[in-house]
Protein backbone atom coordinates (compact mmCIF):
# COMPACT_ATOMS: atom_id res chain seq x y z
CA UNK A 1 0.00 0.00 0.00
CA UNK A 2 1.20 3.35 -1.27
CA UNK A 3 1.58 6.13 1.84
CA UNK A 4 -0.19 9.47 2.03
CA UNK A 5 1.74 12.74 2.25
CA UNK A 6 1.57 15.64 3.68
CA UNK A 7 3.83 18.85 3.47
CA UNK A 8 4.39 20.77 6.82
CA UNK A 9 6.48 23.96 6.93
CA UNK A 10 9.88 24.52 5.28
CA UNK A 11 8.29 21.95 3.02
CA UNK A 12 9.12 19.12 4.48
CA UNK A 13 6.93 16.12 2.78
CA UNK A 14 5.83 13.45 5.38
CA UNK A 15 5.11 9.72 4.79
CA UNK A 16 2.35 8.12 6.57
CA UNK A 17 -0.10 5.25 7.02
CA UNK A 18 -3.01 6.49 8.80
CA UNK A 19 -6.00 3.62 9.62
CA UNK A 20 -9.24 4.89 10.64
CA UNK A 21 -11.05 3.92 14.13
CA UNK A 22 -12.06 4.62 16.84
CA UNK A 23 -10.13 7.71 19.23
CA UNK A 24 -7.91 7.84 21.17
CA UNK A 25 -5.24 7.48 18.08
CA UNK A 26 -2.52 5.42 18.86
CA UNK A 27 0.67 6.59 17.31
CA UNK A 28 3.39 5.17 16.63
CA UNK A 29 7.22 6.71 16.27
CA UNK A 30 10.10 4.85 15.05
CA UNK A 31 13.82 4.85 16.03
CA UNK A 32 17.18 6.32 14.41
CA UNK A 33 17.65 5.47 10.75
CA UNK A 34 14.33 3.41 11.19
CA UNK A 35 10.91 3.92 9.03
CA UNK A 36 7.03 3.13 9.59
CA UNK A 37 7.58 -0.40 7.59
CA UNK A 38 9.27 -1.90 10.60
CA UNK A 39 7.78 -5.39 12.15
CA UNK A 40 6.79 -3.14 15.55
CA UNK A 41 4.87 -0.56 13.43
CA UNK A 42 2.76 -3.13 11.25
CA UNK A 43 2.03 -5.61 14.28
CA UNK A 44 0.74 -3.07 16.40
CA UNK A 45 -1.42 -1.36 13.12
CA UNK A 46 -2.72 -4.72 12.65
CA UNK A 47 -3.90 -5.05 16.51
CA UNK A 48 -5.43 -2.03 15.85
CA UNK A 49 -7.19 -2.67 12.84
CA UNK A 50 -8.72 -5.95 14.92
CA UNK A 51 -9.54 -3.46 17.29
CA UNK A 52 -11.42 -1.00 15.26
CA UNK A 53 -8.74 1.58 16.52
CA UNK A 54 -7.60 4.98 15.18
CA UNK A 55 -3.82 4.35 13.89
CA UNK A 56 -0.66 6.42 12.67
CA UNK A 57 2.88 5.66 11.84
CA UNK A 58 5.09 7.93 9.69
CA UNK A 59 8.42 8.57 8.78
CA UNK A 60 10.60 11.47 9.79
CA UNK A 61 12.24 13.74 7.39
CA UNK A 62 15.25 12.33 6.03
CA UNK A 63 14.17 8.95 6.69
CA UNK A 64 12.20 6.29 4.52
CA UNK A 65 9.70 8.13 1.92
CA UNK A 66 9.57 11.43 3.88
CA UNK A 67 11.43 13.98 1.90
CA UNK A 68 15.16 15.39 3.38
CA UNK A 69 18.79 14.30 4.01
CA UNK A 70 19.17 12.30 7.02
CA UNK A 71 22.09 14.36 7.60
CA UNK A 72 20.75 17.04 8.07
CA UNK A 73 18.10 15.80 10.93
CA UNK A 74 18.66 16.27 14.40
CA UNK A 75 16.40 15.40 18.19
CA UNK A 76 14.92 18.90 17.35
CA UNK A 77 13.81 18.55 13.74
CA UNK A 78 12.65 15.25 14.27
CA UNK A 79 10.71 16.46 17.47
CA UNK A 80 8.58 19.10 15.06
CA UNK A 81 7.67 16.74 12.69
CA UNK A 82 6.04 14.28 15.55
CA UNK A 83 4.55 17.26 17.66
CA UNK A 84 3.07 18.46 13.40
CA UNK A 85 1.56 15.05 12.83
CA UNK A 86 -0.12 15.12 15.97
CA UNK A 87 -1.43 18.38 14.99
CA UNK A 88 -2.52 18.15 11.49
CA UNK A 89 -3.13 14.58 11.36
CA UNK A 90 -4.07 13.07 14.88
CA UNK A 91 -5.99 16.46 16.01
CA UNK A 92 -6.80 14.84 19.87
CA UNK A 93 -6.59 12.18 22.26
CA UNK A 94 -3.70 9.71 21.21
CA UNK A 95 -1.49 7.05 23.01
CA UNK A 96 2.39 7.63 21.89
CA UNK A 97 4.74 4.38 21.12
CA UNK A 98 7.82 5.44 20.61
CA UNK A 99 11.01 2.57 20.06
CA UNK A 100 14.71 3.51 20.81
CA UNK A 101 15.20 6.98 19.58
CA UNK A 102 11.14 7.33 18.96
CA UNK A 103 10.92 6.46 22.78
CA UNK A 104 12.77 10.02 23.34
CA UNK A 105 10.86 11.78 20.67
CA UNK A 106 7.65 10.47 22.15
CA UNK A 107 8.70 11.78 25.55
CA UNK A 108 9.49 15.31 23.75
CA UNK A 109 6.05 15.45 21.52
CA UNK A 110 4.17 14.50 24.74
CA UNK A 111 5.78 17.14 26.92
CA UNK A 112 4.68 19.65 24.03
CA UNK A 113 1.21 18.35 23.61
CA UNK A 114 -0.01 17.24 27.42
CA UNK A 115 -3.67 18.19 26.61
CA UNK A 116 -3.40 15.32 23.62
CA UNK A 117 -1.71 12.32 25.02
CA UNK A 118 -3.25 9.55 27.41
CA UNK A 119 -0.92 7.21 27.87
CA UNK A 120 2.84 6.50 26.55
CA UNK A 121 4.37 2.98 25.85
CA UNK A 122 8.41 3.24 25.33
CA UNK A 123 10.07 0.26 23.77
CA UNK A 124 14.06 0.30 24.13
CA UNK A 125 13.67 3.72 25.23
CA UNK A 126 17.12 5.43 24.18
CA UNK A 127 16.41 9.34 25.54
CA UNK A 128 19.60 11.68 25.58
CA UNK A 129 21.52 8.71 23.61
CA UNK A 130 23.18 11.33 21.79
CA UNK A 131 25.23 12.41 24.81
CA UNK A 132 24.95 8.99 26.48
CA UNK A 133 25.54 6.96 23.89
CA UNK A 134 27.43 8.21 20.73
CA UNK A 135 28.93 11.24 22.45
CA UNK A 136 30.96 9.94 25.26
CA UNK A 137 31.56 7.34 22.99
CA UNK A 138 33.52 8.84 20.27
CA UNK A 139 37.15 8.09 19.47
CA UNK A 140 39.39 11.17 19.32
CA UNK A 141 39.94 10.46 15.72
CA UNK A 142 35.87 10.65 15.53
CA UNK A 143 35.72 13.48 17.24
CA UNK A 144 38.47 15.49 15.75
CA UNK A 145 36.82 14.76 12.44
CA UNK A 146 33.28 16.30 13.36
CA UNK A 147 35.45 19.18 14.77
CA UNK A 148 36.77 19.37 11.47
CA UNK A 149 34.44 18.22 9.01
CA UNK A 150 30.87 18.54 10.93
CA UNK A 151 30.86 14.45 10.36
CA UNK A 152 32.15 11.22 11.20
CA UNK A 153 31.23 7.78 10.07
CA UNK A 154 30.84 4.62 12.85
CA UNK A 155 30.22 1.22 11.93
CA UNK A 156 26.75 -0.26 12.19
CA UNK A 157 26.51 -3.21 14.45
CA UNK A 158 23.88 -4.96 12.19
CA UNK A 159 26.24 -5.44 9.09
CA UNK A 160 25.65 -2.60 6.68
CA UNK A 161 27.67 -0.11 5.51
CA UNK A 162 28.91 3.03 8.20
CA UNK A 163 26.79 5.64 9.10
CA UNK A 164 26.93 9.27 9.77
CA UNK A 165 27.04 10.78 12.88
CA UNK A 166 26.76 15.12 12.87
CA UNK A 167 27.93 17.68 14.52
CA UNK A 168 24.57 19.25 14.44
CA UNK A 169 22.97 15.80 15.63
CA UNK A 170 25.25 16.10 18.87
CA UNK A 171 25.02 19.56 19.66
CA UNK A 172 20.59 19.73 18.93
CA UNK A 173 20.22 16.74 21.32
CA UNK A 174 22.19 18.59 24.09
CA UNK A 175 19.23 20.93 24.31
CA UNK A 176 16.31 18.14 24.46
CA UNK A 177 18.29 16.17 27.38
CA UNK A 178 15.73 14.96 29.87
CA UNK A 179 17.05 12.05 32.41
CA UNK A 180 18.50 12.94 35.87
CA UNK A 181 15.83 15.60 36.49
CA UNK A 182 11.80 15.66 37.04
CA UNK A 183 10.31 14.51 33.78
CA UNK A 184 6.41 16.31 34.02
CA UNK A 185 4.08 13.82 32.95
CA UNK A 186 1.12 12.49 34.80
CA UNK A 187 0.33 9.78 32.59
CA UNK A 188 0.21 5.92 32.21
CA UNK A 189 3.92 4.88 30.79
CA UNK A 190 4.39 1.81 30.38
CA UNK A 191 8.14 0.59 29.70
CA UNK A 192 10.27 -2.80 28.29
CA UNK A 193 13.17 -3.12 27.65
CA UNK A 194 15.60 -6.54 26.95
CA UNK A 195 18.23 -7.13 29.50
CA UNK A 196 20.42 -7.92 26.38
CA UNK A 197 20.26 -4.64 24.52
CA UNK A 198 23.56 -3.80 23.21
CA UNK A 199 22.37 -0.86 21.55
CA UNK A 200 20.42 0.71 24.56
CA UNK A 201 21.43 -0.34 28.13
CA UNK A 202 18.15 -1.80 30.04
CA UNK A 203 19.46 0.75 32.83
CA UNK A 204 18.04 3.31 30.92
CA UNK A 205 14.91 2.43 30.82
CA UNK A 206 14.74 2.61 34.74
CA UNK A 207 16.68 5.96 35.02
CA UNK A 208 13.66 6.72 32.85
CA UNK A 209 11.08 5.49 35.32
CA UNK A 210 12.60 7.14 37.62
CA UNK A 211 12.57 10.58 36.17
CA UNK A 212 9.31 10.38 35.38
CA UNK A 213 6.67 12.03 38.03
CA UNK A 214 3.79 10.24 37.01
CA UNK A 215 2.96 7.72 39.81
CA UNK A 216 1.58 5.02 37.14
CA UNK A 217 4.81 4.29 35.34
CA UNK A 218 5.48 0.12 34.74
CA UNK A 219 9.30 -1.22 33.53
CA UNK A 220 9.06 -4.66 32.14
CA UNK A 221 12.10 -6.72 31.48
CA UNK A 222 12.39 -9.16 29.20
CA UNK A 223 15.09 -11.73 30.31
CA UNK A 224 18.02 -12.16 27.22
CA UNK A 225 16.27 -10.22 24.90
CA UNK A 226 18.15 -7.29 22.51
CA UNK A 227 17.16 -4.19 21.28
CA UNK A 228 14.68 -5.47 18.52
CA UNK A 229 12.45 -6.81 20.52
CA UNK A 230 10.55 -7.90 17.53
CA UNK A 231 9.51 -11.28 17.98
CA UNK A 232 6.29 -12.41 18.58
CA UNK A 233 6.37 -12.73 22.24
CA UNK A 234 7.74 -9.20 22.71
CA UNK A 235 5.00 -8.45 20.32
CA UNK A 236 2.23 -9.93 22.42
CA UNK A 237 3.61 -7.68 25.32
CA UNK A 238 3.84 -4.60 23.41
CA UNK A 239 0.02 -5.50 22.23
CA UNK A 240 -1.29 -6.09 25.71
CA UNK A 241 0.66 -2.50 27.05
CA UNK A 242 -1.35 -0.39 24.96
CA UNK A 243 -4.94 -2.73 25.08
CA UNK A 244 -4.10 -1.96 28.79
CA UNK A 245 -3.85 1.79 28.39
CA UNK A 246 -6.47 2.01 25.90
CA UNK A 247 -9.14 0.53 28.64
CA UNK A 248 -8.19 2.85 30.77
CA UNK A 249 -7.90 6.12 28.78
CA UNK A 250 -10.11 8.94 29.35
CA UNK A 251 -12.12 10.99 27.13
CA UNK A 252 -14.29 8.96 24.79
CA UNK A 253 -11.82 5.57 24.20
CA UNK A 254 -15.10 4.34 21.73
CA UNK A 255 -15.52 7.88 20.44
CA UNK A 256 -14.95 7.87 16.71
CA UNK A 257 -13.05 11.03 15.21
CA UNK A 258 -14.81 13.44 13.68
CA UNK A 259 -14.39 13.45 9.67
Amino acid sequence: MQPSFITLTANRRIAYHLTEGASPTVVFMGGFRSDMTGTKALALEAFCRVRGQRFLRFDYTGHGQSSGDFMQGSIGAWKRDAVDMLDQIVKGPCILIGSSMGGWLMLLAALERKDQVRGLVGIASAPDFTQSMIEHELKENQKREIAENGVTYVPDCYGDKPFPITRTLIEDGRNHLLLGKPIALNVPVRLIHGTKDNDVPWQVSQKLLESLTSPDVKLTLIKDAGHRLSEPPQLEILCGYVEELLSSAPNGIMTMPSQ
